[in-house]
């Protein structure tokens, strides 16, 4: 989704704050590259691009994600019309957009959605001090839509049930082996096509410290890609049916998927080990809250529930540590 507001940089604050882009300044010279494609678009409100973009980030080595010391975000990706990379740095109240590949277009053209074109922040209206407060402080937080599916899809599914460096780690080592360079001027790499995701070894699984249930998961999701991506042109709530159809997708993976492809502001993410008693204790003071408590504490927040949890993990306010983090497995040495 980043941020390091909150004491405890689990994978669920990670992903509610925000991905830190470094206030604009000169960069170093570089090779010259032929130009991309360009777009310039003027949101009609504040925006903030660390908040919109950062819950696309996949920790701090995404081969698919980077800051740079110009301001600039850059992401890769596969569209339908095939693999490109973006350029976008906000400046004087406009976005320049600057696109490579033959995905070059597809991505321009999604530029507003990708930053929170189709968001409404003002439907949200809090109900409680420290969201009214965090919302306050943060007017540039909207909720991206990337108009694509098994981009984050794919990483969800790495990220169920392991710690954030796990997950992390196999993001990073798979994509670097199998997704193809990304074209442009940036040294990074585009996600995998399906028919890679479903040639890849199992020992390079095991590489990665994937186990077989989060692989056969994956194998299953690329055998039907086209028709979970047909899921982005879906209300959310079809959209994650759809998903869920595919044995190991469950409630917290299509939630966390939709939140990303489709902007979906009131997919709550159930099932997390953490965010429950993160929401419970800033909203209600109960670090100990379960799914039900969360969902029940949310509830006036209905229509726009993600966007609550995601200024929770914004405020920083979360309890305190009772254990040292889990420590990551390393299913390769086995």
């Amino acid at each position: 989704m980043a941020g390091r507001f909150a004491p405890r940089p689990t994978r669920t604050t990670v992903r509610g704050g925000e991905t830190g882009v470094p206030a604009g300044r000169t960069p170093a010279p570089r090779q010259a590259v032929a130009p991309g494609r360009v777009r310039v678009w003027v949101p009609d409100g504040p925006l903030d691009l660390g908040l919109v973009l950062g819950p696309l980030r996949r920790g701090p080595g995404d081969p698919t994600f980077r800051t740079t010391p110009d301001g600039s975000v850059w992401r890769t990706g596969l569209t339908p019309a095939g693999p490109g990379t973006l350029r976008v740095l906000a400046r004087g109240g406009e976005v320049r957009g600057e696109a490579w590949g033959p995905g070059a277009e597809w991505l321009l053209e999604q530029l507003p959605r990708l930053l929170g074109a189709d968001d409404d922040p003002s439907a949200f209206v809090p109900r409680h001090r420290l969201l009214a407060h965090t919302a306050h402080r943060r007017p540039g937080l909207r909720l991206t839509r990337t108009g694509l599916v098994l981009e984050s899809l794919i990483p969800s599914i790495l990220e169920q049930k392991v710690t954030t460096l796990e997950a992390y780690r196999a993001w990073r080592l798979l994509v670097r082996k199998y997704g193809e360079p990304a074209p442009g001027p940036a040294r990074m790499h585009v996600m995998p096509a399906p028919r890679t995701w479903a040639l890849i070894p199992s020992w390079e699984w095991h590489r990665a410290g994937v186990d077989d249930k989060r692989a056969s998961t994956i194998l299953r999701a690329v055998r039907v890609a086209a028709r979970l991506e047909e899921a982005a042109g879906m209300e959310p709530a079809a959209a994650r049916a759809r998903l869920e159809v595919v044995p190991g997708i469950g409630p917290w993976t299509s939630a966390e998927t939709v939140q990303r492809s489709h902007g979906a502001p009131d997919a709550v993410t159930v099932g997390d080990l953490h965010l429950p008693g993160i929401v419970g204790f800033a909203l209600g003071g109960d670090r100990d809250a379960d799914d039900a408590v969360m969902l029940r504490l949310l509830e006036p927040y209905a229509g726009q529930r993600h966007r609550a949890a995601r200024l929770v993990l914004l405020s920083g306010r979360v309890p305190d540590r009772r254990a040292p983090r889990m420590a990551p497995r390393r299913i390769e040495r086995l």
